[in-house]
């Protein structure tokens, strides 16, 4: 198990066999996820947005850039 200390300014180092595991390099971004109360998960946050090309299939319908302007513009105005 490898383990960190905590630095007054609430930082702390990754060890190196933990940074090989999740194959991160200097400015790669990181993310604490909360799993239970008490406990989190980090994740690498290393993949591109391209890599999410195809994932979820073709749409049903194409939708129109305006389209989605005003989902989100109504989306909006919902939640205020």
């Amino acid at each position: 198990m490898s383990t960190a200390a905590v630095t007054t300014k609430g930082q702390i180092t990754i060890p190196v066999d933990v940074r090989r595991s999740l194959k991160l390099a200097a400015g790669d971004r990181v993310e604490f996820v909360q799993v239970a109360p008490g406990r989190f998960e980090l994740i690498a946050v290393t993949r591109s947005v391209r890599e999410l090309k195809g994932l979820f299939g073709k749409p049903v319908r194409p939708v129109s850039i305006e389209d989605m302007n005003q989902a989100i513009a109504s989306r909006g105005a919902s939640a205020k």
